[in-house]
């Protein structure tokens, strides 16, 4: 009976060698990346340079698995604030070339450099004058020689390394199958693609809040995006007393309030200190309940943490990580004018 390919009767393998054939792969593919890394010289410079300068949009262009690289390659630049797009080299060719103009750049995937949908598409780059970075293992293909860069991205082997736990009278080395998928040759081309935009991303000085404009949507654009005033408790919901106040006083005063402290300020409404529960109880565990009656000024932390409304959110969350505290006061300038807890932060999706 005919069977198709995948469906006749596979090797025998343990779980063990199972389980070494998939760390097989990926010590490959990180030996290939580190030989890549290795040998990488000024041309990777010159690569991040030529993407950093470029006045219009970085293309990105390849064919079938190079492809596929290429795009997330794009997509990655174009989260970092370099705006670039994927080009199908066979739809280029198709029309698609349109889209390209005098000063944009490309960015070419080829893993042999003699594809001929991408070779088609390189004339209208050059009759541009745009520029063009090859990253290809064909170093002496027509895409390496028609490239202004060209990046290294050749391989020893794909990963093939299943003969190598097979029995003795298995598939020998020739036969491996893996080596004919485009295995640690499209790791290498992610990779690199990887180090150049993290090389742009450093030549254009991105910061947290930059790249929070690019992420709006979910999760991380909560946690770029909020800002301390957009969650702190204020007016009513503030926790404040007197320096003058009792210790009792003080108490009501932070438990009716839900904060776990409260804010101390002077005759001017300017911060003085904070009392927590934490002081409290440690208040009471060396004095005794006679201590309600002090004065909070006595007992007091005349140096609390404070942070800017304007600041991000995420800001805060480290801060109170590090200092492990649940709540942080809120200044403009010496006055208060709102109060953290780690609660808020949770329920905004923040922390």
């Amino acid at each position: 009976m005919f069977c198709l390919p995948w469906e006749r009767e596979g090797r025998c393998l343990s779980d063990e060698q199972l389980l070494e054939a998939g760390k097989g792969i990926l010590r490959s593919e990180a030996a290939e990346i580190q030989r890549a890394a290795d040998r990488m010289d000024m041309e990777l410079v010159r690569a991040a340079r030529i993407i950093h300068s470029c006045r219009g949009r970085l293309v990105v262009a390849g064919m079938g698995k190079s492809g596929i690289i290429g795009r997330k390659i794009a997509a990655t630049l174009a989260s970092l604030g370099t705006p670039s797009f994927f080009l199908h080299a066979a739809e280029g060719s198709h029309g698609d070339l349109g889209m390209v103009c005098r000063d944009d750049a490309a960015l070419i995937l080829s893993n042999s450099g003699t594809t001929a949908e991408v070779l088609s598409i390189l004339p209208h780059f050059r009759r541009l004058g745009a520029p063009i970075i090859a990253i290809t293992g064909g170093l002496k293909s027509p895409l390496a020689q028609n490239a202004d860069v060209v990046l290294d991205s050749s391989v020893l082997s794909e990963a093939g390394i299943l003969a190598k736990i097979t029995p003795a009278d298995g598939p020998g080395q020739d036969e491996d199958a893996l080596n004919l998928a485009p295995l640690c040759s499209t790791t290498l081309q992610l990779a690199l693609g990887d180090a150049l935009a993290g090389m742009v991303t450093e030549l254009r000085g991105l910061r947290p809040e930059d790249f929070a404009l690019f992420h709006p949507g979910g999760a991380l654009g909560r946690k770029l995006l909020t800002r301390i005033r957009d969650v702190m408790a204020t007016g009513d919901k503030l926790p404040v007393v007197g320096l003058s106040v009792k210790v009792s006083d003080a108490l009501f005063e932070m438990t009716s309030k839900g904060y776990g402290a409260t804010i101390i300020v002077d005759d001017r409404g300017d911060l003085a200190g904070i009392f927590t529960d934490g002081d409290l109880r440690r208040l009471i565990a060396r004095k005794g309940v006679e201590c309600l009656s002090e004065a909070v000024s006595g007992v007091m932390i005349a140096t609390p943490l404070v942070i800017a409304p304007d600041r991000l959110a995420v800001e805060a969350v480290r801060i109170m990580e590090q200092r492990e505290i649940s709540a942080i006061i809120v200044v403009e300038g010496k006055r208060p004018v709102g109060i953290l807890h780690l609660h808020e932060l949770l329920k905004a999706g923040v922390a």
